[in-house]
């Protein structure tokens, strides 16, 4: 059954519904469906083992969320399938985010999930450490004979170098994918959605994730850390945070690498990971010049 079918066909709907898909997903298949006087959003996604995503963790997530007015409310929920309301907003692009009045509304999201949704998650919760990720999708490149093998060792002895410097962290729960889509403008106020990769995690990765996935220029990431923090980012702070940052990076290219192999999403997974990686590098070489 295609995304198009089982969106059509759940359980939810009390007549038939026409599912209009909507682009831009890289992990799931969305769509927008009218039924009756009201207009809904549908994601059609299972689990992906080889990206930690297991769609429980997530629906939790997204009620946890709901209830602390970050996302929209949760509808619906079957096998593979969530039904929320639908938002009617503007998708943030990355330009967006940089701009420092929007920084200014995005902070306080960021800080309501770390601080209010530990609260309000039910039942088992996952952790996202990044450095696991990228040891599981090191060994899952290996599984999948990846055309990428031969830069894995290096990549994976840069990974624990960065692990070192990051140090002891702090636990919050953390939106963990902070792309400038997962970011909606209503006109009034901002919304927060796909909560995919939830989970607890060290604050400095949501930071770095928002810095790296929109390209923040250096004077912004200060000015996020120190709003956040309420403290002068100091040559610590800024050291453990350019880690993170080059973490989130080597994540996102090997979250790329996996799905060369294993999506059948109509996306150029290869271009994303070239585009990424190259941005990986760039940070690398800055946080050794540090």
């Amino acid at each position: 059954m295609t995304a198009f079918e089982r969106a059509k066909s759940l359980g939810f709907w009390s007549s038939p519904v026409n599912p209009v898909q909507i682009k831009g997903g890289i992990t799931n298949a969305n769509f927008r469906v009218d039924a009756g006087d009201r207009r809904y959003f549908v994601r059609i996604g299972d689990d992906i083992p080889v990206h930690g995503v297991m769609r429980f963790n997530e629906l939790a997530a997204s009620h946890a969320a709901a209830r602390c007015g970050l996302s929209p409310q949760v509808r619906h929920a079957e096998s593979g399938a969530l039904v929320f309301d639908f938002i009617e907003a503007r998708t943030y692009g990355a330009e967006d985010v940089r701009k420092r009045g929007n920084l200014e509304r995005i902070l306080p999201l960021i800080q309501r999930c770390h601080r209010d949704m530990p609260r309000e998650v039910r039942g088992p919760a996952l952790i996202f450490w990044v450095f696991h990720v990228l040891r599981d999708y090191a060994h899952s490149l290996k599984d999948g004979n990846s055309r990428h093998l031969h830069a894995l060792a290096r990549l994976m002895g840069i990974a624990a170098e960065l692990e070192e410097i990051v140090g002891s962290v702090d636990i919050v729960y953390g939106h963990n994918d902070l792309l400038p889509s997962n970011l909606l403008d209503d006109g009034e106020r901002l919304w927060l959605i796909d909560w995919d990769y939830a989970g607890f995690n060290s604050p400095l990765f949501d930071l770095a994730n928002l810095c790296s996935n929109n390209e923040l220029d250096l004077e912004s990431e200060i000015w996020l850390l120190e709003a956040y923090f309420d403290r002068r980012a100091d040559d610590d702070l800024l050291r453990r945070y350019g880690a993170m940052k080059c973490a989130s990076l080597l994540r996102e290219t090997l979250w790329s690498m996996i799905s060369e192999i294993h999506s059948t999403l109509d996306f150029d997974y290869a271009a994303y990971t070239a585009e990424n990686l190259a941005r990986f590098e760039r940070a690398y070489t800055d946080l050794s010049h540090r």
